[in-house]
């Protein structure tokens, strides 16, 4: 989560260009007769690697999706991003979220796992749910995860049997409530929004009920959320605070057009700050949100966990103060709550012209615009195509047609990218870009800042790019 101001970041980000734009220059100028330096093959093997260290590409081979690529890079130690990919077991969507946490990993991490199981069993018929329920079933077994890192969670829900227990239980109480539903009722809106606001409910709920080390740590972090749902033509994305969804989509002329399809929820958000002001009395308008931070502190207005934001004084007082001395509660804490976990959703109906997803935590975008992220993701999708191995068609092919495709593919490959997965691309080209390309210096040196400076230049970065089958939504009903 972005702790610098939209200002800094944009002077920051201008200064970098134009350093590495003049080093560019210098050195082209040096070194054009006989062309670029060039870089010994371990420091670009040293630089590959640790882009490449936790990228996943996962293929689907029913249904609206045909893959994904994502990946992950920390400057945070440890990272406080999370992210997370499943297939529902007992319907046809696959889910994927991307999770900014703040004030420490706990909340992003706990969330990443939980919330994807909340939607997933909210999305079963309650008869159905019911006979699940009846049989045993634990939050674990509504999702068929991808990608699964729970072995790398400090909290490891999997194998804290204490915990475990804790999330099990107020899973089942919140499934059981479910099968009391009515189909009729049901509306994708609501049962996303009520996922969300839930499980920041229990989260609440366990660490006043059962205060301890690890829920009291959840509950005093927080982390922004988006998830995607997409079950064939439909894409649902669901979000709190300032991660961000964009949809690549090509015109008839071939052209490649950013759909931005989420808003950030913080105080460049217009509307955003009008809510939340009207949410208390008027003698609070200028100490709401001071310095573009909720209660001078926050950077984004929305999100989960965080409660230090949401419960009342008294409760602060008697649970948090005794722990974290008198400075948890912020200035000006008059009526909360002052932050909502309750997501913003929108629904797109996918045509054959929607390419891909990009969901992304701001760490990106804090560097790169959407129309920048769609045109690469663009013609890496493209490129990307003269990576496979050269097949020819079953019917039978000429001899000049042969010619005429090993042409193609010859002038092709001068554009294949440097990535096969579309994340790893787009984090080269974010910590490396310039208005030349990439400058692998550029990108060595944000890879090699030390720990206690990293902070400065660049936040965690976690994206996943969904590919989707045009073929499939050119001939599935809506």
């Amino acid at each position: 989560m972005s702790s610098l101001s939209p200002k800094f970041l944009a002077f920051r980000n201008h200064l970098l260009t134009a350093v590495y734009s003049r080093n560019y220059h210098r050195a082209a100028a040096l070194h054009r007769p006989s062309g670029p330096p060039k870089l010994s093959p371990y420091d670009v093997r040293t630089v590959n690697c640790i882009l490449r260290a936790n990228e996943h590409t996962q293929e689907f081979f029913t249904g609206s999706v045909k893959s994904y690529d994502s990946n992950q890079l920390a400057s945070n130690s440890p990272i406080e991003d999370s992210r997370s990919e499943g297939s529902c077991v007992h319907t046809s969507g696959l889910l994927l979220g991307i999770f900014d946490g703040h004030g420490g990993p706990a909340c992003s991490q706990v969330i990443s796992k939980r919330l994807m199981r909340y939607i997933a069993a909210s999305l079963v018929p309650p008869d159905d749910l019911r006979q699940h329920i009846l049989n045993g079933a634990q939050s674990f077994s509504f999702l068929s995860c991808h990608n699964d890192k729970a072995r790398h969670c400090v909290f490891r829900l999997e194998f804290v049997s204490e915990i475990k227990e804790l999330y099990e239980k107020s899973f089942h109480q919140f499934a059981t409530e479910l099968t009391n539903t009515t189909l009729a009722g049901f509306q994708m809106h609501q049962t996303l929004e009520n996922a969300f606001i839930r499980l920041d409910q229990d989260l609440s709920r366990e660490a006043i009920e059962m205060p301890s080390l690890r829920t009291m740590s959840v509950a005093m972090s927080g982390a922004v959320a988006l998830v995607a749902h997409i079950d064939g033509p439909h894409l649902h994305v669901a979000s709190v605070g300032d991660c961000s969804a964009v949809l690549g989509t090509v015109t008839d002329t071939g052209q490649w057009v950013a759909k931005k399809l989420t808003n950030e929820h913080n105080s460049d958000n217009v509307g955003e700050v009008r809510r939340l002001l009207s949410e208390h009395p008027a003698t609070e308008r200028d100490t709401v949100i001071r310095g573009e931070r909720l209660l001078g502190q926050l950077a984004p207005l929305r999100a989960m966990g965080d409660f230090r934001y949401k419960w009342s004084r008294e409760q602060l007082e008697q649970l948090v103060v005794p722990q974290f001395g008198e400075q948890v509660i912020a200035p000006y804490y008059h009526t909360p709550p002052y932050l909502s976990a309750c997501p913003e959703i929108t629904h797109h109906i996918l045509t054959p012209r929607d390419k891909f997803l990009i969901i992304a935590s701001d760490g990106l975008w804090d560097t790169m615009s959407a129309m920048q992220t769609v045109h690469l993701v663009g013609e890496h999708m493209y490129g990307k195509a003269f990576l496979q191995p050269l097949t020819l068609p079953k019917n039978d092919v000429t001899l000049g047609e042969i010619s005429q495709m090993l042409s193609t593919r010859k002038a092709g490959l001068q554009k294949k990218p440097l990535d096969r997965n579309a994340s790893t691309h787009l984090i080269r080209n974010a910590l490396g870009g310039t208005e030349y390309g990439v400058e692998h210096s550029k990108l060595s040196h944000m890879l090699s800042l030390p720990q206690d400076i990293v902070r400065l230049f660049r936040d965690d970065i976690t994206i996943t790019v969904v590919y989707f089958d045009s073929e499939y939504l050119r001939n599935c009903p809506t």
